[in-house]
């Protein structure tokens, strides 16, 4: 295992989740959301498998979106913005995103209440 080529790797990952951070408001909101919703399972004192699944959806959101924003721009690389193409790509993964927040909402109402 080559420790120099690990690193590069964490870095190149920390630095896309900056970008994501920087650049989607969505994405911050969904942080805190998390962030939020952490702290009250840990207040509340949830069972470890409902913290689990707590974790998951959040995870689950926030990867989508990271997903949604590097598709978004690929497309926008290959095609102009306006592009019907690049539209409806962009509306599809905005849909994947919405399904993934649906959930997490579902299992976060089954959770805390």
């Amino acid at each position: 295992m080559n420790i120099q080529k690990l690193k590069k790797s964490f870095g190149y990952a920390l630095r896309g989740l900056g970008l994501v951070f920087k650049s989607e408001q969505n994405f911050r909101i969904q942080v805190l959301l998390g962030i939020f919703a952490l702290a009250l399972g840990l207040f509340l004192q949830i069972s470890a498998l409902r913290f689990i699944f707590l974790v998951t959806v959040i995870v689950l959101v926030l990867i989508l979106e990271c997903i949604n924003t590097a598709v978004e721009y690929v497309a926008d690389s290959i095609k102009p913005r306006l592009s019907e193409q690049v539209k409806m790509i962009k509306d599809i993964m905005a849909g994947a995103v919405l399904l993934a927040s649906i959930l997490s909402i579902i299992i976060g109402i089954w959770i805390f209440l």
